[in-house]
């Protein structure tokens, strides 16, 4: 018995080593027709420069000192709403409460006044809680700000607000951005803050919402839209093509089923994107390789599988590419490897099979890492043993035909191979880092 396994075990050794690597079994053939290269699909329509929240031609007073502001816009329902809140917290390690006394609003820790432009006096124009850590059994975010009708900005993570967000939010003519992060919201996504036309950043991550999210969520006109680390959970609605946002994260969640084919639309806009660590699953969409402005997208830690389609060429502005911890395989395009911006494209952990001339120069220069995966001749692969286990099953996408479209020109070198091998080109630790603006969204703030 025991010779009858060492005979297995040498005859999948033997198999690997002939081959040079292993190859996925074979599909059933596709019914879909050849597709040739379309047009770039056209972004949804938004205005740009965004209007203003008032009329430009307006007279407004100068702003005042906050000392001597003059009078003051809904002075009443803020002084009593803003009493109620400090009745409520209990915990106040950073003495916010211990300033909110008297009749001048402006001089309250956390709170900014500036002109009310359709009452042209001054009123609280900004409230900025965060990391307060505010602590009590009643702190109910809708009771407090309902009572806030100038608010323009509401920055409070890391507290412990909870309760409802409700339709009120509509009627806050001036609100554009609204953190809530790190709070202790909970239950389905908060529809109502869809009514808040104007928001230009809407920060929900760190709270503990689950569910669907609407689909009416990608058509907010919105720069930041950040709902990573809660619990959502459900398809990635094909709205997704229709956000304006510059940076999207929607890391650490419980997403399922395939990235949108729309994600194409958002060519013009997106930036930054992340899918990182949820539960995603089918290959990859040629269209991702329209997102001519992004330098980074990050879909490590799902169940993403196929080959990457060679519109990642196209992608002329990447920096920062993470497949890393998912099922992808085949040939690693070697026009992925040429992209000028390249800085950390991470592969790992995956089953990829080959690797050409320019990404080996990647790899050498710590730009691309492949370890963990199928690679012959390359060091810290997988055993042969798991490539083949891997292999046996058939590997295969839908639309297949679509994984040769490159949607642009691919730049040329104008050099052979051979110069291409002798040319210098700078290490990791030899270039300036960029500074993606999404990473930092991962990191929990303190509370």
């Amino acid at each position: 018995m025991m010779l009858r396994t060492l005979i297995s075990a040498l005859l999948i050794l033997c198999s690997y080593s002939l081959h040079g690597l292993a190859q996925p079994a074979r599909c059933p053939p596709q019914r879909c027709p050849i597709i040739s290269a379309p047009p770039r699909p056209r972004p949804p329509v938004y205005p740009r420069p965004r209007p203003p929240l008032y009329p430009p031609g307006l007279p407004l007073m100068p702003r005042r000192d906050p000392r001597n502001p003059g009078p003051l816009s809904n002075r009443a329902r803020i002084l009593f709403i803003t009493q109620e809140l400090k009745r409520n917290i209990t915990y106040d390690p950073q003495n916010y409460t211990c300033t909110w006394v008297g009749n001048n609003y402006c001089l309250f820790k956390g709170f900014f006044c500036d002109t009310v432009p359709d009452l042209n006096i001054t009123g609280l124009a900004r409230i900025t809680f965060n990391g307060a850590r505010f602590g009590g059994t009643f702190l109910n975010f809708y009771r407090f700000i309902r009572y806030l009708p100038d608010l323009a900005i509401f920055h409070a993570n890391s507290n412990n607000f909870s309760g409802p967000i409700n339709n009120n939010l509509r009627q806050l003519r001036y609100l554009y951005e609204l953190d809530l992060s790190n709070n202790r919201f909970l239950g389905r996504f908060p529809s109502s803050v869809l009514g808040a036309t104007n928001l230009t950043f809407l920060d929900l991550r760190f709270n503990t919402y689950a569910g669907v999210i609407p689909p009416g969520l990608f058509n907010i006109d919105t720069n930041v839209l950040f709902i990573n680390n809660n619990g959502f959970a459900q398809k990635i609605p094909a709205t997704l093509g229709n956000t304006p946002a510059l940076y999207l994260t929607l890391a650490n969640n419980k997403f399922t089923g395939e990235i949108p084919r729309t994600i194409g639309r958002t060519w013009n806009t997106l930036l930054e994107v992340l899918f990182l660590n949820n539960r995603l699953n089918g290959c990859l969409p040629y269209e991702i390789g329209y997102l001519q402005k992004s330098t980074v997208f990050d879909v490590g830690g799902n169940l993403l599988t196929g080959p990457i389609p060679q519109s990642f060429g196209c992608l002329f502005k990447m920096e920062l590419l993470n497949l890393a911890h998912n099922q992808f395989y085949g040939t690693i395009p070697e026009s992925l490897c040429r992209l000028p911006n390249a800085y950390n494209f991470s592969l790992s952990c995956n089953f990829f099979t080959q690797v050409g001339p320019v990404c080996r120069r990647l790899i050498r220069a710590k730009r691309l890492d492949v370890r963990s995966n199928c690679i012959t001749g390359l060091p810290q692969q997988k055993s042969a043993a798991e490539c083949t286990r891997f292999f046996a099953r058939p590997r295969c996408c839908p639309r297949e035909s679509t994984f040769s479209i490159v949607p642009c020109r691919l730049a040329t070198t104008g050099e052979s191979l051979e110069e291409e091998e002798f040319e210098v080109i700078p290490t990791i630790d030899e270039m300036t880092p960029p500074s993606p603006t999404t990473y930092g969204a991962l990191t929990k703030p303190h509370h």
